[in-house]
């Protein structure tokens, strides 16, 4: 991969919750989203290097391989497959209600994520520490679970990571 810069830059992307509901509250649906966001990866051919998942939102940085917007529809449409299909499955009937959007004649579909993400270039590796800096500020907890923040500083792995990061692919300036 070379080296960040204005032409090859890495995406910033925030995706919020549908009236920023508190959807990623449990433990529960933080792994069925980090394990979409893994699937999307593998489907779309494109790495991610941090990411912190909140109660209602999602902040992931990413690498150019595509252009943001298919990032966006790979990461928010296989993640609302899988976190709605779950929710009917296991009949979570109030929380469908809360997603659902009329369509036509007595006919629904649901709505994970707000259709206004916010993507931002970083193009420089200062951009990109301060980005990652602020995702994992972004959690309370000094060590959030659903974040890349242990693959960052260094410290030791869980046995069971929730997403496996690309850092070794980053091709920095300076080592």
């Amino acid at each position: 991969m070379p080296h960040i810069s204005a032409d090859n830059p890495l995406y910033f992307i925030t995706s919020v919750t549908n009236s920023r509901l508190p959807v990623f509250r449990t433990d529960e649906f933080r792994h069925l989203l980090a394990a979409a966001f893994n699937e999307a990866r593998l489907s779309a051919g494109f790495k991610i290097f941090a990411y912190v998942i909140m109660p209602d939102h999602y902040h992931i940085i990413t690498d150019n391989h595509r252009k943001p917007s298919e990032v966006l529809r790979y990461l928010n449409g296989i993640s609302a497959r899988r976190i709605i299909d779950y929710l009917k499955e296991n009949e979570y009937i109030y929380s469908l209600d809360k997603l659902k959007k009329e369509e036509g004649r007595k006919e629904y579909k649901y709505s994970l994520w707000e259709h206004h993400s916010n993507t931002f270039l970083l193009t420089t590796e200062s951009m990109l520490l301060q980005k990652v800096n602020y995702i994992h500020k972004n959690p309370v907890e000094d060590d959030y679970r659903f974040s890349s923040v242990r693959y960052w500083q260094r410290r030791p792995l869980l046995d069971v990571e929730p997403l496996e990061m690309d850092i070794k692919d980053i091709s920095w300036k300076v080592k």
